[in-house]
């Protein structure tokens, strides 16, 4: 299979790492100072860039008719563009918040939770999550898909950032500490006891071998997906 990079920094050179082991091509490494690029020599691209050039690159992926996988967070106000672009063109397309297969697992666990704690309104729920310093973005993806999945199946109507009291939203703290590939924490918390599920990632090889995954998985089918259908946890 051949990949393009989009993205070149330390997640990019860890999906590198992985693609060749797993006896994959890699046919282009984009960064900030690639000027020009010819997307349609991949078979399928993987974006891990910033958020301000996320929307473009998946954008030059679907009108040239190469299927891309995006992990990059942040650039969501355009993800409904996106998805239009995919339907035009006929294209392949998924989006995660984060691709570690221990990550979707704990999405499902937090949906589980959030269904059961949903009439108990004495515990009052609330989320943290820690970054490494280079992350731009805050709250993390996850954490908003944390969130997201929270909303669905409870009473709350949306969230908070560094709020740490609000009835009809979910706090949630962000940090950022040096060198931390990602901790998400959720707490339902009462005057008697403390329910809580946690996810420490201990580096990027999770989330690395998650994108491979899915490029492979997306090559050859045309649609909108998720790490819930490459993972078959629908």
């Amino acid at each position: 299979m051949k990949i393009a990079l989009l993205g070149y920094g330390k997640m990019g050179k860890t999906i590198e790492q992985i693609a060749l082991q797993k006896g994959h091509e890699i046919v282009l490494r984009v960064d900030e100072n690639t000027e020009s690029y010819d997307i349609t020599l991949a078979d399928v691209a993987i974006d891990f860039s910033i958020p301000s050039v996320a929307f473009n690159n998946i954008s030059n992926c679907l009108k040239n008719n190469v299927p891309v996988v995006s992990g990059t967070t942040g650039w969501l106000d355009k993800f409904s563009e996106a998805t239009d672009l995919c339907k035009q063109n006929n294209g392949g397309f998924i989006y995660a918040s984060n691709f570690s297969l221990g990550v979707n697992i704990f999405f499902e666990l937090n949906e589980y939770l959030a269904k059961m704690m949903r009439n108990l309104s004495q515990y009052e729920i609330s989320m943290e999550e820690i970054h490494h310093t280079q992350k731009l973005d805050a709250p993390s993806g996850t954490a908003i898909t944390l969130a997201e999945g929270i909303i669905e199946n409870s009473n709350k109507k949306g969230w908070a950032l560094d709020v740490t009291n609000n009835n009809s939203e979910i706090p949630i703290i962000a940090k950022r500490i040096p060198d931390v590939p990602g901790t998400h924490t959720v707490e339902y918390i009462s005057e008697v006891d403390t329910i809580e599920i946690k996810h420490t990632a201990h580096n990027r090889s999770g989330f690395a071998l998650g994108a491979v995954t899915a490029a492979e998985w997306l090559v050859g089918k045309h649609g909108i997906f998720t790490m819930r259908d490459v993972l078959g946890l629908k």
